[in-house]
């Protein structure tokens, strides 16, 4: 699964690669070689990164599913008892 960026958040990642280039290293990045490098990290780390957030997900919502029965759960057959009450 190739990882595909919208055209802005694109454009806000090369400049923020261009950005920690000018603050942390001796050469500046153009913005060929911010393209190149985000689309080496999106095909070689990317993946990566992903399948953790998939797995994170799932496992949230593996939580979620099995508090459900708590969290929505409807006492049965309770009319008898109710009626005991009133009495």
């Amino acid at each position: 699964m190739t990882i595909q960026l919208k055209t802005d958040i694109r454009k806000q990642a090369i400049e923020s690669l261009q950005r920690y280039f000018d603050l942390n290293m001796d050469d500046k990045l153009g913005n060929l070689q911010a393209n190149a490098l985000l689309d080496f990290l999106l095909e070689e780390i990317g993946p990566s990164i992903y399948n953790q957030a998939v797995n994170d997900a799932q496992n949230h919502l593996q939580t979620r599913v099995q508090e459900l029965d708590f969290e929505v759960h409807a006492e049965e057959f309770t009319y008898w008892s109710k009626q005991k009450k009133r009495s």
